[in-house]
């Protein structure tokens, strides 16, 4: 697994210099760069591999929310980390899919275990597990084991996340979401539908050639589309 490069995106000096201390203190993160100006960031962006972006909210000329919204339209997307003084902003970074959000002033223990995290991160590039994720329940962000889902549906322009006793609606589409979960353990089976192979208890033929998942515990049934059937039997060794 490579280490993880980032770049800096505040227009206070002491605070890049406070952030760039942990970063180097206690991460192998190499920061390439770092930017006052939010346009002069977008254009080394644009030309550079970067994996991980610090960026503050609160800037002149072009604000860290408009800022992650072009990013998050890339087509390879760096892992965007919110740090700023204000807590209102946090649905707004999420809503684009932030990987973090950091308040300031820094908590020393939150910035080491964000260090940590986006460095475990990585492993998804390198083929491992990840085995966690955030969603948002009741106006929370909720940590969830990747285990725990058992499917996952389209809802208009939403996704609806369903654990065995609990369901969380994502401000997001279905394709978006399915891009945060490990294609080893988790398949499109429809374009309205995801399911954790893990959670398969029944195989059900249906009409046209089709396919009918029951899941464990009861939870839910799940359809195979007839234009996901092939990839479905190789993965099941049906």
């Amino acid at each position: 697994m490579r280490d993880l490069n980032c770049i800096i995106v505040d227009d206070e000096y002491p605070a890049r210099e406070e952030l760039k201390y942990f970063i180097r203190e206690f991460s192998d993160i190499e920061i390439l760069e770092e930017f006052d100006s939010p346009l002069e960031a977008l254009k080394y962006i644009e030309k550079q591999n970067v994996d991980v972006i610090f960026l503050d909210i609160s800037m002149p000329g072009l604000d860290g929310i408009s800022l992650g919204r072009i990013i998050s339209r890339f087509e390879e997307k760096p892992k965007i980390v919110f740090i700023t003084a204000y807590r209102e902003h946090a649905i707004d970074a999420f809503e684009i899919d932030a990987f973090d959000y950091i308040l300031k002033p820094y908590s020393k223990e939150r910035i080491i275990g964000l260090l940590k995290k986006l460095q475990k991160s990585s492993a998804k590039a390198s083929g491992e597990s990840i085995e966690k994720i955030t969603l948002w329940k009741d106006e929370k962000i909720i940590v969830l084991d990747i285990g725990d889902i058992y499917y996952c549906e389209a809802s208009e322009r939403n996704t609806i996340v369903h654990s065995k006793d609990e369901s969380y609606i994502e401000n997001t589409s279905i394709s978006d979401f399915y891009k945060r979960l490990p294609k080893d353990r988790f398949f499109r089976t429809h374009r309205s539908y995801i399911v954790n192979l893990d959670k398969i208890k029944e195989i059900i033929p249906w009409f046209n050639n089709t396919y009918n998942i029951r899941l464990k515990d009861d939870v839910g049934e799940v359809p195979v589309s007839r234009s996901n059937i092939k990839d479905f039997r190789k993965i099941m060794g049906i």
